[in-house]
């Protein structure tokens, strides 16, 4: 569908609807959301084109938190305004979250048999449809050599050396290398995209989450868990997470998990939880937050846990968004734009590589699935959760034949 006017404005309760039949249905973790935003906002309805996503893209990749959460609130904060951006987390966030918070004791039993068959399964969906989103945005990203160039020495970077603070050198090379490389891309490849404050409002976000990463890098770690703790915890971890998803999981054990507020046991069968769930990995934290012993209701220590987690991305991206939307107006804009977003794409497809095709993808058989997946998908245009259903069946008659 060809966008009716870039970044088209909206209600928030359009936004709601959105995001929450998103929330519902995007199974496979971060890389396989941005590829079902894509599908939704920039082929099937047209709230944003192209080059507005590919830029959001790069903001939110290069940020720390959750890049599809950040990308989601991005997309209702411009769709419908504050209330937009509010209904966007709240609709993408609250199915996983639930689930997360009433089913948690179901997850120990997806280890075994075919509930393990059906986590591979959803494995498989986020390569068909991580897959698919990325043929379309090579096309978009890196249409010439010079591109292509940019985007597999960020690949390089990526699969050679495993830490997560190299995306940020990835991004900034990319950038370096377009203003150089890419000298032929003209102006209107670079979008601009209306900011609803400026720099002071930034200035403002920006302070809030200073003040918030020192007071959590100042609260004292005990084993005895208060809320404070918790918020403080959950806090520190979404502000210096880079990469989201699975990213996170380290911190999130250092924080409940090294200080006894939750035994590895029951962290690890929250991870195997998350994995099954739709909608962002972050969600988690609706699960330890209740699992963690606040002398509250379990359901206000998930909520705790939500809100930290996600908070410092989110004040990092509207800090950030008059920042950026005043350097795409530079004269050299529209050919460093091109090599940031030539990088990111390379960080994707690094991404797809590891972690999603190397957890989704053991056998000849997960082979045949995605291949037939990606078919479907491709060529017949077939509803995601066709895509989902496939994968899932096909995985657990294979878990049961062997």
């Amino acid at each position: 569908m060809s966008p009716q006017a870039p970044l088209s404005p909206g209600s928030a309760s359009e936004v709601f609807r959105v995001f929450l039949r998103l929330g519902l249905t995007s199974f496979g973790g971060p890389i396989a959301h941005l590829a079902y935003f894509r599908e939704e906002f920039v082929r099937r309805r047209g709230w944003l084109d192209e080059a507005h996503f590919a830029q959001l893209l790069s903001v939110c990749q290069f940020l720390p938190g959750p890049a599809s959460s950040q990308m989601g609130f991005a997309i209702g904060l411009f769709r419908g305004g504050w209330a937009g951006a509010l209904a966007a987390f709240v609709a993408f966030t609250l199915p996983s979250s639930l689930l997360m918070f009433g089913f948690a004791a179901l997850a120990p039993y997806l280890g075994q048999g075919i509930g393990a068959a059906a986590v591979h399964g959803l494995k498989l969906v986020a390569v068909v449809v991580v897959a698919h989103g990325l043929l379309g945005m090579v096309r978009q990203l890196a249409p010439d050599a010079p591109r292509a160039l940019i985007a597999a020495i960020a690949v390089a970077l990526i699969v050679l050396t495993a830490n997560a603070w190299v995306q940020l050198i990835a991004i900034a090379l990319g950038g370096m290398l377009g203003t150089w490389l890419c000298r032929h891309v003209t102006a209107p490849e670079t979008a601009t995209f209306p900011v609803r404050y400026g720099h002071r409002g930034g200035a403002a976000f920006l302070t809030v989450f200073l003040i918030g990463l020192a007071g959590s890098l100042i609260w004292p770690s005990t084993n005895v868990p208060t809320a404070g703790g918790l918020s403080a915890a959950f806090y520190k971890a979404g502000a210096l997470v880079f990469g989201g998803g699975h990213v996170v999981l380290p911190l999130l054990q250092q924080a409940v998990v090294d200080t006894g507020w939750v035994g590895p046991d029951r962290f690890l069968a929250g991870y195997g939880a998350a994995q099954a769930m739709p909608g962002p990995m972050f969600s988690l934290a609706a699960f330890l937050g209740a699992e963690v012993p606040l002398g509250l209701p379990a359901a206000a220590g998930a909520t705790i846990g939500l809100l930290a987690l996600f908070l410092p991305g989110f004040l990092l991206l509207l800090a950030a968004l008059p920042i950026w939307a005043r350097l795409v107006r530079r004269p050299w804009a529209a050919s460093t734009m091109a090599g940031v977003n030539a990088a990111v794409l390379g960080l994707l497809i690094a991404a797809f590589y590891d972690p999603v095709w190397a957890e989704g993808v053991h056998g000849s058989a997960d082979f045949a699935t995605a291949v037939i997946g990606f078919a479907l998908l491709a060529s017949m245009r077939v509803s995601a959760l066709w895509i989902v259903l496939w994968c899932l069946t096909a995985s657990i008659v294979v878990s049961l034949v062997r």
